[in-house]
C-alpha cells in the first residue's frame, strides 16, 4: 500500500521504545497522522520538482525596502493563493536585477506548497520550443501540457520582438488560460510597451485585453539586487582584511 510514512514512524517507535507512552488508539492515530504528513510533503516535493524552477526562492527572504516599491501587505495577501483560485494574473515589471524573477519564483514555490500545479518557463525558450513543436507535430501536446497547469510563470518576457508564429502561440496560451488559470509574467519593459513587443495591432489588442484588466501588478524599482549583494560581499571582505 506504499505506506512509507507509517512504516518509518512504526519502525522508529519500535526501535526507540516509544510505544509504551501511547494507548493503542493513540499509537494508531499517530501513525495515520505521520502517513498524512509524509504524503503531503512528498506531494509538495513533486510539485516543486515538476515546476522546474531556475532556483530556490522564498517569500520569507523577500526584501521590502522602501525604494523597491513593493507593498508587503499586498504581496502577502496575494501569496495566500486566491488569485490562482480566481484565475487572475500577475504582471511583474522592473529594470534588470531588481528581483522580478525571484519574486515570481517565490510565489511559485508558495503555490506548490499550497498544492497547485505550477510550471516555470523562460518566455523566449518556450516560444522557440513551441515553434519547433509546430514542425514536428507535437504542438498540441505542448499546449495541452501548459493548459493543465494551474499557474505558469513566463519569465523575461519582451527580450525580443515576436514574429507572427510566436505572437499567435502567445495569444493561444493567454486565451486558453483567461479566467480559468493564472499566469505570472515578468518583464524589464513596462506593460505599456508590451503592445510593441507582441506586434500586429489586432493580436496585441486581443492578447493585452485578456491580460491587463484583471491582473495584479508589481512595478519594482530601486537598485539592482545583484549589485547590492555584490557590494555587501565586497564590504564584508574589506572588513575582514
Amino acid at each position: 500500500m506504499a505506506l512509507h510514512g507509517m512504516h518509518n514512524a512504526f519502525k522508529t517507535a519500535i526501535e526507540t521504545g516509544r510505544t509504551d507512552h501511547y494507548t493503542l488508539d493513540q499509537f494508531i492515530a499517530q501513525l495515520v497522522e505521520t502517513e498524512w504528513d509524509d504524503r503531503q510533503n512528498r506531494k509538495i516535493e513533486r510539485n516543486i520538482r515538476n515546476a522546474t524552477f531556475r532556483y530556490k526562492a522564498s517569500l520569507e527572504k523577500i526584501d521590502y525596502n522602501d525604494d523597491r516599491n513593493l507593498d508587503r501587505n499586498k504581496l502577502l495577501r496575494i501569496a495566500q493563493g486566491d488569485y490562482i483560485h480566481q484565475g487572475q494574473d500577475l504582471l511583474i515589471t522592473g529594470s534588470t536585477g531588481v528581483g522580478k524573477s525571484y519574486l515570481a519564483t517565490a510565489l511559485g514555490y508558495q503555490a506548490c506548497i499550497d498544492g497547485y500545479r505550477v510550471k516555470y518557463y523562460n518566455t523566449t525558450r518556450l516560444l522557440a520550443k513551441l515553434k519547433m513543436a509546430k514542425s514536428d507535430g507535437s504542438y498540441l501536446k505542448e499546449i495541452s501540457k501548459i493548459e493543465r497547469q494551474q499557474l505558469i510563470i513566463l519569465d523575461d518576457f519582451g527580450l525580443q520582438a515576436m514574429d507572427n508564429q510566436n505572437r499567435m502561440a502567445f495569444l493561444e496560451i493567454i486565451e486558453d488560460r483567461h479566467g480559468k488559470s493564472s499566469t505570472i509574467i515578468t518583464s524589464q519593459l513596462p506593460v505599456s510597451q508590451w503592445y510593441d513587443i507582441i506586434g500586429e495591432k489586432t493580436i496585441a489588442d486581443a492578447t493585452m485585453d485578456r491580460l491587463v484588466h484583471h491582473a495584479h501588478r508589481f512595478e519594482l524599482q530601486g537598485e539592482s539586487m545583484r549589485k547590492k549583494r555584490g557590494n555587501l560581499t565586497n564590504d564584508f571582505l574589506i572588513e575582514k582584511k
